[in-house]
């Protein structure tokens, strides 16, 4: 019985970070962005465990060493103390740059080198996040997209305007 409950529980947390992938494509996340450190930074950043239906999203405010004790005790993803700056610079940067999260919105004023930094989901992000597996996710997710410019778009026009 007790290998049945981790079974399903190993089972629900794999599933919740496929799906988290799917939502990073789908808001236009570059390809670097859509994998697995990415997707789990994600639900920490939405307060989503393994079981936790999308629609129970929220948004605390949490800084990187917070965001990976809760991958630790939720996804058993233990990240070695070194790699918090692998998770702000190819992870929680360009969640920023493309608008899914806020950087200190609790103080602006906060250096973003401060050991106190916290970052939040954006609220138009948090609206769309808990409507995934619903029949309005891709109404949504239309209303979303047209509000924002993905990161992916910038990216290529970047990479077009750098050659003649």
């Amino acid at each position: 019985m007790i290998d049945n409950v981790k079974a399903d529980q190993s089972w629900q947390r794999t599933q919740k970070i496929e799906e988290a992938k799917k939502i990073l494509f789908e808001i236009g996340l570059p390809q670097a962005q859509q994998n697995e450190r990415s997707a789990l930074t994600l639900l920490a950043l939405l307060n989503i465990q393994g079981n936790t239906p999308w629609s129970n999203a929220s948004n605390p405010l949490l800084g990187i060493t917070p965001i990976m004790e809760f991958l630790v005790v939720n996804y058993g993803k233990n990240y070695a103390p070194n790699t918090r700056e692998t998770i702000r610079r190819q992870t929680v940067h360009q969640f920023v740059e493309a608008g899914l999260l806020m950087i200190n919105p609790d103080q602006p004023s906060r250096p973003t080198n401060s050991p106190k930094t916290v970052y939040q989901i954006e609220a138009n992000a948090l609206k769309l996040i808990r409507s995934y597996t619903t029949d309005q996710w891709r109404d949504n997710l239309k209303v979303y997209l047209a509000s924002v410019e993905t990161l992916k778009s910038k990216y290529e026009k970047d990479n077009f305007s750098k050659f003649p």
